[in-house]
């Protein structure tokens, strides 16, 4: 695959929803796009339709959500229909918690708890993705990206979150797992995510040049792919990046791995990601 980058990439459609900055307490109670009203038909088609396939969709899939089985009814289309609308149809909190608690996340199995600075308004891919990024997840289309920052309790680190909701069927999402895994594209620097940062916070200075280290993950359950990039909060640049797995490996010695900043992206991004399967577990149980 050319991962060569394509220039005059889309520019992000806005969305409806722009958070302050700082961030105030109406921000964490707004949705990130409104949902259409249904019409009667609608609904009462919907209703049945909820009838007869809430037990084959709840039962099937609420365990492999949870614990990250793709095996397990992940090619169920009505389960793919329902997550892929996550994005504007779920409240901004339960997407994206205004605190995460990472119990043994640290260094040395140390805890860490996160606090959100804010959410980026959502927008398509070219606003947060690098040209070569956005390239390799081409092949599953790009519905919608939503992404936050957060910060760790010291205000030493900061990572930005993201989530690209996707345009693909479960087996497309697992041709680019499996791509992502033999080629080790997540491991790639030129294929890190962007980072959003955050005028008048920690994230004030947390541009390109300070991504430190960084995790991409193509789920096959739903059709997201869960990404994270962390860096210092004092701007400094960061002049040789490390992926998140190759910061946390035993022995590693350099200033990022050392500073925790691998477990930092690791963290934060596998937070974000058990929302979201609890999310998704709610909506396929839930009847419309």
């Amino acid at each position: 695959m050319d991962l060569t980058p394509r220039p005059g990439t889309a520019p992000a459609r806005p969305g409806t929803y722009h958070p302050p900055y700082p961030e105030t307490p109406a921000e964490t109670t707004t949705r990130l796009r409104p949902v259409p009203a249904r019409s009667p038909a609608r609904t009462a088609a919907a209703a049945v339709c909820a009838v007869l396939g809430l037990g084959l969709i709840g039962g099937a899939i609420t365990g492999s959500w949870l614990t990250g089985d793709s095996a397990a009814e992940s090619g169920d289309t009505g389960a793919y229909a329902l997550s892929r609308s996550a994005w504007h149809s779920v409240p901004v909190d339960d997407l994206f918690p205004p605190t995460l608690k990472g119990d043994g996340a640290g260094p040395g199995a140390t805890d860490r708890v996160w606090t959100r600075l804010a959410v980026a308004p959502d927008g398509g891919c070219a606003a947060g993705l690098d040209p070569l990024l956005l390239k390799a997840l081409g092949p599953v289309g790009c519905e919608r990206l939503v992404r936050a920052t957060y910060t760790d309790a010291t205000r030493s680190n900061v990572t930005t979150v993201g989530m690209v909701f996707t345009e693909a069927d479960a087996e497309a999402m697992k041709t680019l797992g499996a791509r992502f895994t033999t080629q080790h594209l997540a491991d790639r620097s030129d294929l890190m995510p962007r980072t959003y940062p955050v005028a008048g916070t920690a994230a004030g200075a947390f541009g390109d040049r300070q991504r430190a280290s960084w995790t991409v993950h193509v789920l096959a359950e739903v059709p997201v792919v869960v990404f994270s990039v962390s860096g210092f909060a004092d701007g400094r640049t960061v002049a040789e990046p490390q992926p998140a797995a190759e910061a946390m490996a035993d022995g590693a010695t350099t200033a990022v791995a050392q500073a925790g900043l691998g477990h930092e992206a690791k963290g934060v991004a596998d937070r974000v990601e058990r929302a979201l399967r609890r999310t998704a577990t709610e909506l396929a149980e839930k009847p419309e």
